[in-house]
């Protein structure tokens, strides 16, 4: 697993830019999908995948330790969806 500080390493070097401007934009474009989300928008990269807001409904669940029935509240999630371009190339073809 990469760590925060692995990836504005990466995305720095990889963009020739200081490690201070990628953290900014890489918290710049997480604000922005963060935002627009909760608007009910959807923010989409060609060749990579897409992330929207879904709705969890309200349900009831079991407390696995006693068994006992729990209510579970209705919530919002982001949910992100590959693409195809990406999706092929975690998956070659043999």
């Amino acid at each position: 697993m990469a760590t925060k500080a692995e990836l504005i390493d990466t995305v720095a070097g990889a963009a020739g830019v200081s490690k201070a401007d990628a953290e900014k934009t890489i918290g710049a474009f997480f604000d922005y999908v963060v935002a627009e989300v909760k608007n009910d928008g959807k923010v989409a990269w060609p060749g990579f995948g897409s992330f929207s807001l879904t709705q969890r409904a309200a349900r009831e669940g079991r407390n696995p330790q006693t068994g006992e029935t729990v209510k579970i509240a209705a919530s919002k999630a982001v949910k992100f969806g590959a693409s195809s371009t990406l999706k092929a190339a975690l998956n070659p073809k043999k």
